[in-house]
């Protein structure tokens, strides 16, 4: 490979690591699998989830 190819490959890596493993997080929650309401309340439970979930991790 070439030097920026394999740069361009490390910043994507970089950028979907993260998102990657959120999406992971998030399939923890089985409550996810059972949401049948409003798009907006299910918003509102994934942001709730998140914070939670960040503040495990800060532990």
């Amino acid at each position: 490979m070439d030097c920026d190819l394999l740069v361009s490959c490390k910043a994507l890596a970089a950028v979907r690591a993260p998102v990657e493993h959120g999406f992971a997080h998030l399939k923890n929650w089985r409550v996810l699998s059972k949401v049948r309401t409003d798009p907006k309340w299910a918003t509102a439970l994934v942001r709730a989830l998140l914070v939670l979930t960040n503040r495990e991790v800060a532990r």
